[in-house]
């Protein structure tokens, strides 16, 4: 099984930056895909990022498609979220999620069994 940490989230206001790092432990990280998911108050949990477990492969949703960048360090058993250019409509609580694969994969798709605390991240206007 693997433990999901995130941290790095915070206050910051509009047109600013944060960086969300998702730190793994239990397991050999390099078997997991792992994707961030972002849940709003009042509205439903979505999935806004997820690399492969190689990193070969990347998914971004439409909204923050060439604002977000996904990246991992297996060697450090952490996958980061650089978000640039912050808008208010990102303010949400912020999940990193991860999945198994049993070999190396491409997978990036929607479904997360190990999921982690999550981080607040407030963007004023």
């Amino acid at each position: 099984q693997v433990q999901l940490v995130e941290s790095g989230g915070g206050l910051v206001q509009a047109g600013e930056s944060l960086r969300l790092s998702c730190t793994a432990s239990g397991s050999v990280f390099s078997d997991y895909a792992v994707a961030w998911f972002r849940q709003a108050p009042g509205k439903e949990r979505e999935r806004i990022s997820a690399i492969s477990n190689r990193g070969s492969s990347t998914y971004y949703e439409d909204s923050v498609k060439s604002r977000f960048t996904i990246s991992r360090d297996n060697a450090k058993n952490t996958v980061y979220l650089q978000m640039n250019s912050l808008k208010s409509e990102d303010t949400a609580v912020y999940y990193c999620a991860a999945q198994y694969q049993d070999r190396e994969s491409d997978y990036v798709g929607p479904l997360y069994f190990y999921w982690g605390q999550g981080t607040q991240v407030t963007v004023s206007s």
